[in-house]
Parts: C-alpha cells; structure tokens; sequence
C-alpha cells in the first residue's frame, strides 16, 4: 500500500453577487490561478435573502479554488475594492492537496 503524497494549500471560497462573476474570475487569472469551480447559489445573511429565481437578478455566485498562502492574500486585497458596494465574503481555509497539479 502506497502512501498519499500532500502539499499544503489554501482553499479560497468566494460568495458574491452574480454581477460579480467576471471581475473575480479575471481577478483569479490575472494572478495565475488555473482553475476553479464557480456554482450558482442561494441562501440569507446580513445582505438579505438570494433566490436565485430570476437568472442574473438577485443571484449569487460561489467560487472555489485552491492555491499558495501568497496567492490567497493577493486574492483577498484585491477583493475588498468590491466589498463596499456588492454582497460579497470570502473564506480561506489551510487544506492538504492532492500532489499532482501545480498549486500557484
């Protein structure tokens, strides 16, 4: 039985307003980030309720990617632009990956 080969890596989770979508995702490419996995979503919090009933009006979108320590921090100051005029949160977590991709 072999045993797992893990590299230490950062989650990132971003929930936001759908309007948001592209910024986030050129925000993720434009720092090297080459993949992720982006959901349509609803739920409630401090910003009110999201139904996500009518596609593109009152929606959310989560995206998901992991990457390095340094790249989560340049994802998270470029996301406060956005914080101050759209519902928008985003979580980090330490995770162990997998090896067998590059984590940037």
């Amino acid at each position: 039985m072999s045993s797992l080969a893990l590299q230490s890596a950062v989650l990132v989770i971003i929930i936001g307003e759908t309007v948001l979508q592209d910024r986030i995702v050129n925000l993720l490419k434009d720092n090297g980030v080459s993949g992720y996995t982006l959901s349509q979503v609803q739920g409630s919090g401090s910003h009110g309720t999201r139904q996500g009933d009518l596609v593109g009006y009152n929606t959310n979108i989560e995206i998901k990617t992991v990457v390095s320590p340094e790249i989560s921090e340049t994802i998270f100051n470029g996301l406060l632009e956005y914080q101050s005029n759209h519902a928008l949160i985003a979580f980090r977590q330490n995770v162990d990956a997998l090896s067998g991709f590059t984590i940037v």
